[in-house]
């Protein structure tokens, strides 16, 4: 434990001590002579035997994460998540925010993840992936980030499902701040908060990369539903390569620079996800049910309504190519598109696209 609260130390370093030393207390109480013979460097040494001296009020933490309902798990313990464990770099101490048991750690796990910047298709998409994969009976992973993850988060919630969200900071510090509402959501669900980082520690953006390997490392597979070249959830989906895990991607339109990185992933041979159905058969999930598109009684719209979900049934479109198929005004198109979504029947994707 007082290694994962000293800053210097990661996963590849402990795993290098005990081979040397035998024991994390063995290392931790190991001369300063052999601490010089290791070869960590000398500022990282003096850094070290500087902490030890200081001797961290280790029982006042305890109490800390007790209040918080915060648990720490070192990775011999029984409730550690063995999928975790068998990655390579998988960290000593997991700290875990939970309302109940571990139970959600044995049952079956996939990650959602993508773009921060999600466009109304990535919403779409994200929506009807999780939320197949959650009625299916899977634990949703995810990073807690504004877009795509916490789409992933709140639909799970939203469909009654479990979650669980992958921290880049310490567990009393949510990051976005705005999501500390939906952070407690998920505890208070059944589902749980995780991190490798300290309390206090904050979201540094060194952190990220690292808490992505978590992510893939909880999970059977790895979902990116909407992704540019350079984003983040790419980690992710390497992390899970490198893991051995299955890695799937949401093929989206090539006009959109946030398809190009699901479209480089489809290149590297990624499992295309046409439906829901393709992640459970992969991962041989059988016995759910199937999932079918959701139809429309047409019966109870009216001829003008009838014309826009004729449309709208088949692919997500902005007000405006609306008007441009249908030849209409926007104030008239607008105004219909209003009354479908207080009834139910479309949904406003956020970028002035709708769709069912």
């Amino acid at each position: 434990m007082l290694f994962n609260l000293f800053e210097g130390i990661g996963p590849r370093r402990f795993g290098l001590l005990l081979k040397f030393f035998g024991s994390a207390k063995a290392a931790f109480e190991a001369p300063e002579k052999e601490w010089r013979e290791i070869g960590l460097g000398e500022s990282l040494v003096e850094k070290f035997l500087n902490f030890r001296k200081e001797k961290f009020d280790i029982d006042s933490y305890f109490l800390r994460l007790e209040k918080l309902k915060i648990r720490a798990i070192c990775s011999e313990e029984e409730n550690y998540p063995k999928l975790l464990k068998e990655i390579d770099d998988y960290p000593p101490v997991l700290y875990v925010q939970i309302d109940g048991n571990f139970d959600i750690f044995a049952k079956k796990t996939i990650a959602v993840v993508g773009t921060r910047k999600v466009t109304g298709y990535g919403r779409q998409v994200t929506e009807m992936i999780t939320e197949g994969l959650a009625t299916a009976g899977l634990v949703i992973i995810s990073g807690l980030a504004r877009g795509v993850d916490e789409i992933a988060h709140k639909t799970t919630l939203r469909v009654g499902g479990l979650t669980v969200g992958v921290l880049g900071c310490g567990l009393d510090l949510v990051y976005p701040p705005e999501h500390k509402e939906l952070a407690q959501k998920i505890v208070e669900s059944g589902g749980a908060l995780v991190s490798e980082f300290p309390l206090g520690k904050p979201a540094l953006p060194g952190n990220f990369p690292a808490r992505n390997r978590i992510i893939s490392g909880l999970s059977l597979g790895v979902v990116v539903t909407e992704a540019a070249e350079d984003s983040g959830s790419l980690i992710t989906a390497s992390c899970a390569a490198e893991q051995g895990r299955e890695v799937f991607a949401v093929p989206g339109p090539i006009t959109s620079p946030l398809s190009k990185g699901t479209s480089e992933l489809l290149k590297k041979g990624a499992n295309l996800v046409g439906g829901v159905e393709d992640i459970l058969e992969e991962l041989g999930i059988e016995g759910r049910r199937e999932f079918k598109k959701r139809t429309i009684d047409f019966s109870q719209l009216n001829e003008q309504e009838r014309k826009i979900m004729e449309i709208l049934e088949k692919e997500s479109l902005s007000v405006d190519e609306l008007c441009r198929r249908l030849g209409w005004e926007s104030g008239e198109v607008g105004s219909l598109l209003s009354l479908l979504e207080i009834k139910g029947i479309v949904k406003n994707l956020g970028d002035g696209s709708y769709g069912v």
